[in-house]
């Protein structure tokens, strides 16, 4: 339940992310209600997760996947970089994180 818990907190961290791009520094009201909402729930969420999970493999996962998602993200909503480098560069955080799932024994 723990990693159920934290792949949410993960996926509402993105949502958090991005909706701070169209909020406009809190000048636009859905995307800065989308903000608190997803953020707050990121947060709950990682704290659930936390009580069964290690606490610094649970924050390195769930930054690591905001990271992702958001830099993946990125590159399709507003055609950021997507060099050789760079993916690759997301490429060795996907790999971190999936290292850090392995590694860790319930």
């Amino acid at each position: 339940m723990g990693w159920l818990l934290l792949f949410s907190a993960g996926c509402s961290e993105i949502v958090f992310a991005l909706s701070l791009k169209y909020n406009e520094g809190f000048t636009k009201l859905w995307p800065s209600i989308a903000t608190m909402i997803f953020g707050g729930a990121s947060f709950y969420l990682l704290m659930l997760a936390i009580k069964t999970l290690p606490l610094g493999t649970a924050y390195a996962v769930w930054t690591g996947m905001g990271a992702v998602g958001v830099a993946i993200l990125g590159i399709i909503l507003f055609k950021e970089s997507a060099e050789l480098v760079r993916l690759a560069s997301i490429m060795m955080i996907i790999v971190g994180i999936v290292g850090l799932k392995l590694t860790h024994v319930d």
